[in-house]
């Protein structure tokens, strides 16, 4: 397959694939939590009964989401006896805008890996998905819950999304530690899990829906952006503070409390 983009990236989107670029030689091991709920959104998808129809990972990235599928020991439907998402996982195709990141994923052979802007919609080929899958990315796209409701409608009847992305309670830590500096919140803006059920909920027969709450030592501010950007997960809309105001920011950071995630985990089906 062509491994280009399609068209010139907008500059946001050349941001993003640039800041995990830089991060792609760290990102497996920097990147604990994405890996934990990449496990979790397997598991819970492993005996999905599967409708014919093409397969993928949407923000594949290093592939921990179809390399955690490919290890869950479920590879039919106990149900229907339907192939499962367990069963395809070495199939599915693995999509990302950043070739670091894909180089670096094993399930990413020519045949089977196509780089792509996602704030481009979907290629054609997944049009009648049987199963669309996506951990950690729909944020990173400028309309995410628009997205989603593309993403849902390319499913076939029958077909299956499953879905985990942070949102915006996240991070309550830095929000207060910025209102407390006087410093503007500079962080990616996340998407309103309220926002994103509402589609999935117009779309989908809902399976499964959790708003899963972690919170994650870091140490201090300054550990945890620098772990953001060791990941290559820096990458904001906002100007970035000047020295003063990061001072201001990092000395109003709550000393010992960790940092907080907020994680949408979302399982639904087209109705057939």
């Amino acid at each position: 397959m062509d491994r280009r983009p399609v068209t010139p990236l907008p500059a946001f989107s050349a941001r993003v694939r640039a800041g995990f670029a830089g991060g792609a030689a760290a990102y497996d091991h920097q990147a604990t939590l994405q890996r934990a709920i990449a496990w979790r959104l397997a598991h819970a998808c492993r005996s999905l009964p599967l409708p014919p129809g093409p397969a993928a990972d949407l923000g594949a990235g290093t592939g921990l989401l179809a390399r955690a599928l490919a290890d869950q020991p479920q590879a039919t439907s106990p149900a229907s006896g339907h192939e499962t998402p367990a069963a395809r996982a070495r199939q599915l195709l693995q999509l990302d805008l950043c070739t670091e990141l894909l180089a670096r994923n094993p399930l990413a052979i020519p045949t089977t890996s196509r780089v792509w802007d996602l704030d481009q919609g979907l290629p054609r080929e997944l049009d009648g998905a049987a199963f669309l899958s996506s951990s950690f990315a729909l944020q990173w796209l400028s309309r995410p819950a628009t997205q989603l409701e593309h993403w849902c409608q390319a499913l076939a009847p029958g077909g299956w999304l499953g879905l985990a992305v942070p949102t915006a309670a996240s991070f309550p830590q830095w929000h207060r530690a910025a209102e407390r500096a006087g410093v503007p919140f500079t962080g990616l803006a996340l998407p309103e899990a309220a926002d994103l059920e509402a589609v999935a909920r117009r779309r989908l027969e809902m399976w499964r829906l959790q708003r899963l709450r972690f919170t994650r030592p870091g140490g201090d501010g300054r550990q945890f952006l620098h772990q953001l950007r060791a990941l290559g997960a820096g990458t904001s809309a906002h100007p970035p503070l000047s020295a003063p105001q990061l001072r201001r920011l990092l000395q109003h950071w709550p000393a010992g409390e960790g940092i907080t995630w907020e994680v949408l985990l979302l399982i639904g089906q087209r109705p057939a």
